[in-house]
This record gives structure tokens, C-alpha cells and sequence, in this order.
């Protein structure tokens, strides 16, 4: 027998035998007569299917909870029931497959939406313990230059960095992070998500977590505004490295945008920790000083040097260090004669174009700085799975 869509089921049709396959969406009756309200998806309202319990067993119809998939044969009758004309009497029934109410409680109406965010926050949960430290960290800049946001959305996998889903979803989340007005990365995460109002940022991550298979994470967002000129960004190596840097300028044209990506790329490059040495802290000096008088008084040779030797060595290698750390200090990495400083070339640049510039500040964010990587020996892993 041929199946037969419920859409096509005519008038015409009535007192002919027909073939049926689709969703249980509901069962209800006594225990002389079951009603099964069958839907296979070619209309909205499916149909009523009766079950003579006199031909049946209650150990037939039990599995059939909404969701359960079965094959119904039987006779298309006129039905007596308010709100349908037809309805078909089971002569045989055939269950494909059942659907535990425990683990998916549907319901005839659209209203599991709260269950289905419980098993992405369980599946997200689940997940939670597994190290993510790959990832993207994605920039962006509003179209006025003026305000710019860098992110950092962690997976477990480098593979999933490179999904197309993935990296569309790190994109969601800077476009809502560059206008958000949370303070910290937990009130981010508690705000309503930008695409689906009825979910939070937290949510809309666990539900990605369960369609993508891996334990991620939003880690970290940074805001820039610079109404006085403009932020430039740069990312590396396809996302691993994320550079915002603020120009306060009275000039922006193509000239001092280049300068301005160079200084990015410098940063992204050179790890700086801070803009300039007034940045720098007088405990991080004094800690530094502390750290470099141990070693020389570990030395042997250079513990006998006058105390006016050993403070002017410790001096200069502090100065050094600085000038590793501090961006406008460092050596600019494209300087042709190997000497220029960072803040020399941005100076030069400003003389060039007539301008006042000033490098305020920078963001940088690697992927998975700081976050201890599990190390896995594939091979173990393995021969453990088969019990060796």
C-alpha cells in the first residue's frame, strides 16, 4: 500500500483504506477507545486517528507519547468530533520510534522554549570542566572610527576556531559588546542577547555550545573611544591576536592611518605592557630593583662592586627593561637604520603631516594567554579508550 499524505486526505476518499506515517502529537482516551492526534508535517492541524481498543492492547498504545513516530493503516471515515470531517479508524499500527517524555517533554504547544534553554545550560554545563584555550579574538570598529571593541571567545579545538559558525557567532558577539553598556564581563553576559531578546548572552552561548560540540567561552571584552581622532585595530594570524590603539589627532588622513596600523602591528608584535614609562607604577620599579640587587648579590663578581656601581647597574638595566616594555620606548620594528624609537616615528609622522598626535593607550588580547593548556598524549588517550 501506498503512503498517503494527511494534506491529501478528500471527502472523496471516505470509506477507503489508507496508509498513514507521522508524529504522535497527542493520545488521550479510556480503556475502550484511544485518540491519537497524528501530524506528518504536510499540514498544520493533521488527523485524528481511532484505536478500538477491542483490537488493540494497552502495551501497543502505551509508547505512543507525543513525539513518537508510527506507521497507522486504516479506514478514513467520517468523523462525529467537533472541529474535523474526516478522521481514520486503525485497523494495524507500526512503531517506529519512541520519544522518552523524561528527557523531551513536548507538548502539543509551542511553550518547551524554557526546557530546551535548561538542556543547552546542561549541555553547556557538562562541558564546563574541559579546558577551552583556542579560540578567536575578533576587533571592531564602529564606522566612524570614533568607538571599537576587542573580544575574546574561546573554544576547545583550533578546528572549531575555523568554523564558518563559530567565527559568525565571535562576530555577534563583538557587534553586541561594542555598544553594550555592561561594566564587567558578568553583567555582559546577563544582558539580554542582541539577536534573540527572549535569551541572555549567557544563554545564547550555551545554546551554541550544544550545537557546536565543544565548551566555549566568552572570556573578555575591551571598549575603546577616542572622540578626538580615531581607534585603529589590527588582528593576527586570522584572529589568534586582537591590537586596539588610540590616536588622539588633529589630522586623519591615509598617512597617519598607516602610522597608526603600524603601531598596531608593533603591538600585536612586541607584546608592550605599557604605552609609555609614566604608565609604570613606582611599586613595579621598586619590585624590579628588589628582583635585580638579589641577583647581583647572588653573583659572586658583581656582589664586590661599590654600592655606587651596583645602583647605577641596577639603574641602567631598569632603563632597558623599560624600553623593552614600553611601547613609545621600543625600537620601531620597520625602522630602516635599526635605532628609531616607537615615539620618534610617531613624531616623525605628525611633523610630515602638519599634526598633533598622541598614541594614548592600547589593547592587546591573545588567544588563550594565561589559560593552562591540558596537555594530551593522542596516543594514551587511545589505548586507554580501548582498554589497553
Amino acid at each position: 500500500m501506498k503512503r498517503t499524505l494527511i494534506k491529501d486526505l478528500k471527502p472523496e476518499m471516505i470509506g477507503s483504506q489508507v496508509e498513514l506515517k507521522g508524529w504522535a502529537r497527542t493520545r488521550r482516551g479510556n480503556k475502550h477507545v484511544q485518540f491519537v492526534q497524528l501530524n506528518d508535517g504536510s499540514n498544520v492541524g493533521g488527523i485524528q486517528v481511532v484505536f478500538d481498543m477491542s483490537k488493540f492492547t494497552d502495551e501497543q498504545l502505551k509508547p505512543i507519547t507525543t513525539g513518537a513516530s508510527l506507521r497507522v493503516v486504516g479506514n478514513l471515515v467520517e468523523s462525529m468530533g467537533k472541529g474535523q470531517s474526516m478522521e481514520v479508524q486503525a485497523e494495524s499500527l507500526e512503531l517506529y520510534g519512541t520519544c522518552d517524555p523524561e528527557s523531551y517533554p513536548l507538548q502539543k504547544k509551542g511553550h518547551t522554549l524554557e526546557f530546551l534553554r535548561e538542556k543547552g545550560l546542561a549541555t553547556a554545563q557538562k562541558k564546563a570542566n574541559r579546558v577551552a584555550a583556542e579560540g578567536l579574538c575578533k576587533t571592531l570598529v564602529a564606522d566612524d572610527a570614533k568607538n571599537a571593541v576587542v573580544v575574546e571567545v574561546n573554544s576547545e579545538t583550533d578546528f572549531v576556531a575555523k568554523n564558518e559558525k563559530f567565527q559568525q557567532y565571535v562576530a555577534d558577539v563583538a557587534a553586541q559588546a561594542l555598544t553594550t553598556t555592561a561594566a564587567d564581563i558578568d553583567a555582559f553576559l546577563a544582558e539580554a542577547w542582541a539577536l534573540d531578546t527572549t535569551k541572555t548572552v549567557k544563554e545564547a552561548l550555551a545554546a551554541q555550545i550544544a550545537v557546536i560540540g565543544e565548551n566555549m567561552n566568552i572570556r573578555r571584552f575591551a571598549q575603546m573611544k577616542e572622540e578626538n581622532g580615531f581607534v585603529a585595530s589590527y588582528t593576527h594570524m586570522g584572529g589568534k591576536i586582537g591590537v586596539l590603539v588610540d590616536v588622539e589627532t588633529d589630522v586623519v588622513n591615509d598617512a597617519v592611518k598607516e602610522m597608526a596600523k603600524n603601531v598596531a602591528m608593533q603591538v600585536a608584535a612586541l607584546k608592550p605592557l605599557y604605552t609609555s614609562d609614566s604608565e609604570v607604577s613606582a611599586e613595579y620599579i621598586e619590585h624590579e630593583k628588589e628582583i635585580l640587587m638579589a641577583q647581583i648579590q647572588n653573583d659572586p663578581k658583581e656582589s664586590q662592586k661599590p654600592e655606587k656601581v651596583i645602583q647605577g647597574m641596577i639603574t641602567g638595566r631598569i632603563k632597558k627593561e623599560l624600553k623593552e616594555i614600553c611601547l613609545l620606548d621600543q625600537i620601531y620594528v620597520k625602522a630602516e637604520d635599526g635605532k628609531q624609537s616607537v615615539g620618534n616615528y610617531v613624531a616623525q609622522v605628525a611633523k610630515e603631516n602638519g599634526a598633533k598626535i598622541t598614541i594614548k593607550g592600547f589593547v592587546r588580547y591573545e588567544t588563550g594567554d594565561g589559560i593552562e593548556k591540558k596537555e594530551e598524549n593522542f596516543a594514551e588517550e587511545v589505548a586507554k579508550q580501548m582498554g589497553k
